[in-house]
């Protein structure tokens, strides 16, 4: 998969795409649907996702707490799993987001990429302060010889498959109602940097991954799937992971500290993605390290009896 950056500068090879617009936090099951509406609408046709980094929430609102499901080199991979040979990842910043509605179609769809066909869901909003809107999309293609195709929001036990959806599950403790929208498990992906090796101490070590910038779960103890992306240990694992701010410790930033069962190597420094399969209990602060391990024990135990019967 190719990733183009700036509108302004796109190779031959890289004009003629039919894309899927969107945001596109999680790659859900909704957003696959669109994709694959792309895919039919030109099948001779290279496969593209147009998308903006940083997600224009995050521009317009960077106070605003985490709310991402997950971040660009994700999402990239997920993508590309999916087929995608082009990713627009356009940067958005002042100039993009002051663009009009027949602006954006001009300077970026008709003009900067030569995109043949676009696929937007039914809500789908664009231009300067979220001017435009379906109607004005197809309108702009007709005028500027670009296809547009409409895709219907996906509904799935009477609820609509959103991002915001996800997130709830998520915040509530139900990664699999979470799974079940994303058409995968909900994965947070991220280079393992050193921790204070409490884990290794109690005989337990972890491989800590910040989850900065992104939506936070419920905090708590989950099972897990470890997918080592990168370094000598690359392959799948299974096992239990600590999501929060450690309260025994007195731990302020929150993060992601998986321990991988049977597993001996050094993670530092390689890129990891854990899956988050079933939450097995809440933070708690204990009376003293041997509670401690007990509990560590008996959530490994558990998480090892889910996992194998997955």
């Amino acid at each position: 998969m190719r990733i183009i950056r700036d509108y302004r500068y796109v190779a031959p090879e890289d004009r003629g795409a039919t894309v899927a617009i969107g945001n596109f936090d999680g790659v859900h099951l909704g957003h696959r649907s669109v994709i694959d509406l792309a895919r039919q609408a030109r099948p001779d046709a290279p496969l593209g996702v147009l998308t903006f980094e940083p997600h224009p929430r995050s521009y317009f609102a960077p106070d605003a707490p985490p709310f991402r499901l997950m971040n660009a080199d994700a999402r990239a991979s997920r993508l590309e799993k999916l087929g995608v040979d082009r990713l627009y990842e356009l940067n958005f910043n002042a100039a993009l987001a002051g663009l009009t509605p027949e602006a954006f179609a001009r300077d970026i769809i008709a003009g900067g990429l030569g995109l043949t066909n676009v696929v937007v869901g039914a809500d789908f909003r664009f231009g300067k302060d979220r001017a435009g809107g379906v109607e004005d999309l197809v309108r702009f293609g007709e005028e500027m010889g670009f296809g547009v195709t409409i895709a219907p929001l996906l509904e799935q036990s009477d609820e609509t498959v959103s991002s915001t959806a996800i997130r709830t599950a998520l915040s509530e403790g139900r990664p699999r109602d979470a799974a079940a929208m994303l058409g995968h498990w909900h994965r947070i992906e991220g280079t393992v940097v050193g921790g204070e090796q409490r884990g290794r101490e109690l005989g337990y070590p972890t491989a800590n991954i910040s989850i900065a910038g992104l939506h936070r779960p419920a905090f708590g103890v989950y099972a897990v799937l470890v997918d080592v992306l990168t370094g000598p240990n690359i392959g799948s694992y299974h096992g239990a992971a600590s999501l929060g701010i450690h309260p025994m410790y007195g731990v302020e930033t929150p993060n992601l500290e998986p321990h991988i069962f049977d597993f001996s190597g050094d993670l530092y420094g390689a890129r990891v993605s854990v899956g988050l399969v079933e939450f097995l209990r809440p933070e708690q602060k204990f009376d003293g390290i041997e509670q401690l391990i007990a509990q560590i024990e008996a959530d490994c135990a558990r998480s090892r009896d889910i996992l194998v019967a997955l």
